[in-house]
């Protein structure tokens, strides 16, 4: 809160609105009507408050968490997108070779789709390359190059064609760089690859080019994380992306993962997030915020404020900027986290706690969204 003393008459700016007081105390409000005419409506869920500014309010989803009443109502009432977290990653979607009889299971993703159609959601799939969740059958089976070529080939081609234009977009290649800006090595790109080692990106760009000939009305994403502000890694997207678009490989957007801990928020780490947002941008490109939780290593009063805190300026950053379309959070409620496992003394990272209250976290989005 700003306070100016001009004289006898203070005053006083609040998020609330004006108030003037007077020397007296007595408080002059601008009339209800004047401010029911000026002020917009107060939004009371995330996807409602974000609709104005044609961002989607989007979740990562455990098809299996359905079941439960409390997931499912808050899932409904609160997001307007849904991406599942592995039932779309080539393990679980593709566990048999294609030899087998059913190759494929879309089961758990199309209950998933069913469940976002009938509450109005749209999708989004995740993710067709990756170096990690793969199935043994590709990992352990000494494929060469020319093999997994027409593996990966098929799986996208299968995927994309399969869900058609009932999932918007994808997230085509995931973490595929180091965090010093070369490529990881994996796989699909050199272990033994698909026949574009030592290549660059061609690897990434044929990959994109077989998800545009299965949907070419699907919006397709470059997905990472630890690239949300300008360094190593962001700087090789940035490279990769620009090469992309200059050449009409059709890449839509990048998908910075902002899976973040409270040492985030500092002025210099928001200006450089707005910073590789605004060059991305700048390429005519989305960005989605695809995965954002903030972990930390206690759930107290001031640890949670300054969650809250963060969720807000990341959320600000992208109203601020036109070309952030999407915010998704990697899950509902710190139950269901995947930080626990993953970083040991973290926890605490969502929007609801572990019995769907509301945390400060959620008001600082809301907020920032109004």
């Amino acid at each position: 809160m700003n306070i100016l003393r001009i004289n006898t008459t203070t005053l006083v700016i609040a998020s609330a609105g004006v108030v003037l007081l007077t020397a007296c105390g007595h408080a002059r409000h601008p009339s209800n009507q004047a401010r029911a005419a000026s002020a917009p409506p107060r939004m009371s869920t995330l996807k409602a408050a974000a609709a104005p500014h044609q961002i989607l309010i989007s979740t990562a989803v455990n098809p299996a968490h359905l079941d439960e009443p409390e997931y499912a109502k808050v899932l409904a009432t609160e997001f307007a997108g849904v991406e599942p977290e592995n039932a779309m990653k080539f393990g679980p979607v593709h566990p048999r070779p294609n030899t087998d009889q059913h190759p494929y299971d879309f089961a758990p993703a199309e209950r998933l789709i069913s469940f976002a159609e009938e509450h109005g959601m749209k999708v989004r799939g995740h993710t067709l390359v990756w170096h990690r969740q793969n199935p043994e059958w590709v990992t352990q089976s000494n494929f060469d190059p020319m093999q997994l070529n027409s593996i990966l080939e098929d799986h996208i081609r299968t995927v994309v064609t399969h869900f058609g234009t009932r999932v918007f977009a994808y997230d085509v290649v995931n973490e595929a760089f180091n965090d010093d800006g070369t490529l990881r090595d994996t796989i699909w790109y050199n272990q033994p690859g698909i026949g574009y080692a030592g290549q660059g990106t061609k690897y990434i760009e044929q990959a994109f080019q077989w998800a545009h000939a299965a949907n070419p009305q699907a919006k397709l994403f470059y997905n990472d994380y630890g690239a949300e502000p300008i360094n190593k890694k962001s700087n090789a997207i940035y490279a990769m992306a620009r090469d992309f678009k200059a050449r009409g490989v059709p890449i839509s957007g990048i998908g910075l993962q902002m899976h973040i801990t409270l040492n985030a928020d500092t002025p210099e780490n928001l200006q450089s997030l707005e910073a590789n947002m605004k060059r991305i941008a700048d390429l005519g490109l989305e960005i989605h915020i695809t995965e954002l939780d903030i972990r930390l290593h206690s759930d107290d009063a001031a640890s949670l404020a300054a969650q809250a805190k963060l969720y807000g300026e990341v959320v600000a950053a992208c109203v601020h900027q036109p070309a952030c379309k999407m915010i998704q959070t990697w899950g509902i409620t710190d139950k269901y986290s995947w930080i626990p496992e993953t970083f040991a003394g973290y926890g605490w990272a969502l929007p609801w706690d572990r019995d769907y209250q509301k945390k400060p976290a959620f008001g600082a989005m809301l907020n920032a969204l109004q």
